[in-house]
């Protein structure tokens, strides 16, 4: 086995990727084109928002306003996708090379000379298409007859601040070509939010297909739903942009067609934090919301998630007892999140091959994990600033002069360190990893502090370097040949233990006061929905659901508001979610507030495969999150944690630096449960010379003054009404 592993590694070191500039590469930068930045006062929820003096609606033909009224500078480069959404390539507004070549139409994309001017920023003039539902069918209208049992859908298309918008309407066959007609309309509006993992640097796929494909049953019962690549977190993390550009795609569509009775949000995993944030920074801006696989926010998830690549390092290269992390029940004691023996992991394939380039004796994994089947490679992609995954799109040359993170995307709101790189909000310092586990039984001393003694931390990021990722010519295989991030990870100094980084107050407090994380105040209706895939070692856990709803019942001191509905994934809810969000919002239309508005039978339940209610009611989901015995659905549906959890943190997940307190006290106070750690106490303070986290305490990074709380003056009287 060796030397075959050996002579794959020969061969397929002779081809690390060397991508050459091609003529569809961007490979000049323009000069920044500056915006206005909001400056918070306390939280962003607070701070008022610039008057929008764009001369509304945006005329079929035009372009709508590029720069954002609030949200900061434009960002370079900006990959153009208007072609690939269907909408034709952008406008020519530079002969400088600036931005995403274009080319006469029809012509050959591989000679330069076909290429007719750049597109730095992506513009599209506005216009019309027309669309069939008919069942689950999508097509194009053709001027065919429109039968009973279909429904005619105009999209109205555009840009604005560079993302593409869609204004999506029912109407009838005599209503083509009257932009404003709305005579199917049933005056209530659709905000669609998008998922998926993003660092900026592109304007992303907006198919009009697409979103009526994801909003079919609402469209043809009269709904309207209007989206921006903004709304995606696939094209970009930035929620101050996110909620500057919704806002003017909303007052779009009312230009042209007059207020809603109400905006209900939906989308899944980023589509789903996005409600929660929209809701908690910007009032109005959506009337209810619907998160799917939702997360409180992106940034807190970076925490535990960040983590799981350096615990990968750990039992793959640094361990002495290799075999006893094949037992990935052990591994999930440590993470958190669902790991189980069986069939192996995605990566399975690279592990031997890096070990012996590691020097460390091979072995193929034998299990799975969320860690690994849902944030396998997450590290490199929003974290190492080296890396980004849009080298495809610019040129050698011009991809070592951009910072390529999730934290670069930000870095209006993260400000930059001394060396210029975007600040970011993780570290690691003083948390005892395993600590639970520890106490439980489950982990020796010598493995607890095997584990925190090595596991060390991610580089600075002047410090990172790409991936090495080699390609295997003709098969399009691609090689990590530097699995977990090995290379950028801190390595052990001449006591042998790992250094750990120290969390930047500044990026974390200016991700609270912009609004990047979910602090717990979001005082509209909220129906969160989800499928369990926790079995799948799928990355949309159940427990960040609960991580929202302890942030709101800290600062709101109820979740009222928030009512979880959890399904098999057979069985699909979000059609019953809109109805019954639909009679809480118009409650709320005829003067009840929020919480009185709410629909006497809409509570926490959980569905079997069959749509069937397994079980309703305010506790069944009690479980750990809030040191309950657990309910009927969380022991049928088992909720994990996280490897921060495992540490001692809050089910919150809001801890970016925990207050610390020396070993000697917490061996005084019995942290360690049936352990004496006197003896260990000298290698537990080289390991936290600054400290171990007590969570106990408030979060050292943590602004104090921002203000937010439920807006009701008499909260006891409120949570009273909604509870009886």
């Amino acid at each position: 086995m060796l030397i075959a592993i050996c002579a794959i590694i020969g061969f397929t070191t002779a081809f690390i990727s060397n991508e050459q500039t091609n003529p569809q590469m961007i490979t000049a930068l323009p000069p920044v084109e500056t915006a206005p930045l909001l400056i918070p006062d306390k939280h962003i929820r607070h701070t008022p928002r610039p008057l929008d003096t764009f001369n509304y609606p945006i005329q079929l033909g035009e372009v709508g306003p590029l720069k954002p009224l609030y949200s900061g500078d434009l960002q370079y480069p900006f990959v153009c996708m208007t072609e690939k959404s269907g909408l034709g390539q952008p406008l020519v507004d530079n002969q400088h090379g600036w931005g995403t070549p274009i080319y006469k139409e029809h012509s050959d994309r591989n000679n330069r000379d076909n290429i007719v001017g750049f597109s730095k920023d992506c513009q599209i003039p506005s216009g019309l298409k027309y669309y069939v539902i008919d069942g689950e069918k999508i097509s194009q209208y053709q001027q065919q007859p429109i039968g009973a049992h279909q429904t005619l859908v105009r999209v109205e298309y555009g840009v604005i601040h560079r993302y593409v918008y869609l204004i999506a309407m029912p109407i009838t066959v005599d209503e083509i070509d009257d932009r404003k007609s709305k005579s199917l309309w049933n005056n209530k509006l659709v905000y669609q939010f998008a998922g998926g993992a993003g660092i900026g640097f592109k304007q992303g796929d907006m198919r009009p297909a697409k979103l009526i494909e994801r909003r079919l049953s609402q469209l043809k019962q009269g709904y309207a739903v209007i989206s921006s690549g903004a709304n995606r977190t696939s094209h970009s993390y930035n929620m101050l942009m996110a909620e500057d550009t919704a806002w003017r795609v909303k007052r779009q569509f009312i230009s042209l067609y007059g207020e809603p009775l109400y905006t209900v949000g939906v989308g899944g995993s980023g589509g789903g934090l996005a409600q929660y944030l929209m809701a908690q920074n910007s009032p109005g801006l959506i009337d209810g919301a619907l998160p799917l696989y939702s997360y409180p926010d992106m940034v807190s998830q970076a925490l535990y998630a960040l983590d799981c690549d350096l615990l990968n390092n750990y039992y793959t290269f640094k361990t002495d007892e290799p075999e006893t992390w094949q037992n990935w029940q052990k591994r999930q004691q440590i993470e958190g999140l669902n790991a189980d023996n069986g069939e192996p992991h995605k990566g399975a394939f690279f592990q031997p091959i890096n070990q012996v380039l590691s020097g460390v004796m091979p072995s193929y994994p034998k299990g799975n994990s969320e860690c690994i089947n849902g944030w396998f490679g997450l590290y490199a992609y929003i974290h190492n600033p080296r890396q980004g995954w849009l080298n495809n799109a610019v040129s050698e040359d011009l991809k070592k002069h951009v910072h390529w993170s999730h934290w670069q995307d930000l870095v209006n709101v993260y400000g930059k360190n001394e060396q210029g790189f975007a600040r970011h909000i993780w570290g690691n310092e003083g948390v005892q990893y395993g600590l639970k586990a520890l106490q439980q039984g489950q982990l020796t001393i010598e493995q607890f502090i095997d584990i925190n003694k090595k596991i060390g931390s991610w580089k600075a990021p002047d410090k990172m370097q790409a991936e090495r990722i080699a390609d295997i010519p003709g098969i399009n295989l691609k090689i990590w040949l530097s699995l977990w991030g090995k290379h950028n990870v801190q390595q052990p100094v001449n006591n042998q233990i790992a250094p750990r980084s120290k969390t930047d107050h500044i990026a974390v407090e200016r991700g609270y006061r912009y609004g990047q994380i979910f602090a717990g105040l979001a005082d509209i209706p909220i129906l969160d929905v989800r499928h369990y895939l926790e079995d799948k070692f799928d990355m949309h856990h159940v427990s960040a659901t609960f991580a929202a709803r302890m942030r709101m019942l800290q600062t709101q001191g109820h979740y009222n508001n928030q009512v979880v509905w959890l399904a098999d994934e057979k069985h699909n809810p979000v059609d019953d979610a809109f109805a019954v969000m639909d009679q809480w919002l118009l409650n709320m239309r005829n003067g009840d507030d929020v919480l009185s508005a709410k629909p006497t039978n809409l509570v926490d339940q959980c569905f079997d495969a069959q749509g069937g209610i397994i079980a309703a009611g305010q506790d069944v989901f009690d479980g750990p999150w809030n040191n309950k015995d657990l309910g009927t659905c969380s022991r049928i549906f088992t909720v994990y944690s996280t490897s921060r959890i495992q540490a001692g943190a809050s089910w919150r997940g809001d801890s970016f630096d925990c207050a610390k307190i020396p070993v000697a006290q917490a061996i005084k106070q019995g942290w360690y449960g049936q352990y004496d750690m006197k003896n260990q106490q000298p290698i537990l303070e080289q390991i936290f010379p600054t400290g171990v986290c007590d969570y106990s305490q408030a979060d050292l990074a943590k602004p104090a003054d921002l203000a937010l709380f439920w807006p009701e003056t008499d909260l006891t009287q409120q949570t009273a009404k909604t509870a009886n």
